[in-house]
């Protein structure tokens, strides 16, 4: 039913509830998808930071995602954190082996809190074996800055890095400018098929971000499984995004960078 998609979430566990899997579970599900998981790595983190992960054996890894894939009729796929190179080529290989038509790759390499969750030599396999099978990929300015080669410090540097990145993997590429220094706005630059194209929205005064990136990856995901064309999708992800983080703003979760209110068109 391409109105109740099915959406497989790749990525780590958060046990706050905040981030990875468990905030991809919430927003395919306050979007209106049915959400599977496989788990790439165990984490001990909170709103104040990580303290530790243990990333999955790649087996066990392959072996989630296929249980699912020979079962489930998955509309789209969403991946976060991979971790390792051995990981990311089973999850490679299953792709291969499943194909899916929408693939959704948010590349992780370090938290809210800035602290990292990928291995430096796993960067170079993300972008060889996943971002050529990804439809649409979602950095932050950091890993945009990283990914492109450049430091990113506006929005024109954004439309650029967004065209190379778009050029470079034959993907759509959504730099996120949550973290760019700029005035009450925040500008997302999606650079697809078709070009360039500005999402701006209102900033929200909070430290509530935790989770933000797998949320909006995950419910585009959900959009896209639901037969919505790139950019309505992307456009209604966003703004499910804002709404979730303007509902948290006044929450107190933890005691640092809260999470997001998920079911807030529930309120």
């Amino acid at each position: 039913m391409k109105d109740y998609p099915v959406v497989l979430s790749i990525a780590g566990s958060d046990p706050s509830g905040g981030a990875g899997i468990q905030a991809d579970i919430k927003s395919i599900s306050a979007c209106g998808g049915y959400a599977a998981t496989a788990i790439t790595a165990v984490t001990v983190q909170n709103t104040l930071g990580v303290s530790g992960v243990e990333y999955l054996p790649s087996e066990l890894v392959e072996r989630q995602i296929d249980a699912v894939m020979s079962d489930l009729a998955v509309d789209a796929v969403k991946i976060g954190m991979t971790g390792t190179v051995p990981v990311i080529e089973a999850i490679a290989r299953q792709l291969t082996a499943h194909p899916v038509l929408y693939v959704v790759t948010d590349p992780v390499m370090v938290s809210t809190s800035k602290d990292s969750l990928t291995l430096p030599e796993a960067v170079d396999a993300l972008c060889a074996h996943i971002f050529p099978k990804s439809h649409i990929v979602t950095p932050n300015i950091d890993e945009a800055s990283r990914l492109a080669g450049f430091r990113i410090g506006s929005v024109e540097d954004m439309d650029r890095a967004a065209m190379l990145l778009r050029d470079r993997y034959r993907c759509a590429f959504l730099v996120k400018g949550g973290d760019l220094n700029a005035d009450s706005t925040s500008t997302d630059v999606l650079c697809d098929l078709d070009g360039v194209v500005h999402f701006t929205s209102e900033r929200v005064d909070t430290v509530n971000l935790h989770g933000t990136g797998c949320t909006l990856s995950s419910s585009i995901a959900t959009f896209l499984g639901a037969g919505r064309p790139m950019r309505e999708a992307v456009h209604s992800a966003i703004s499910y995004v804002h709404g979730a983080i303007a509902a948290a703003a006044s929450l107190r979760i933890g005691h640092g960078h809260g999470p997001l209110r998920h079911l807030w068109r529930e309120d």
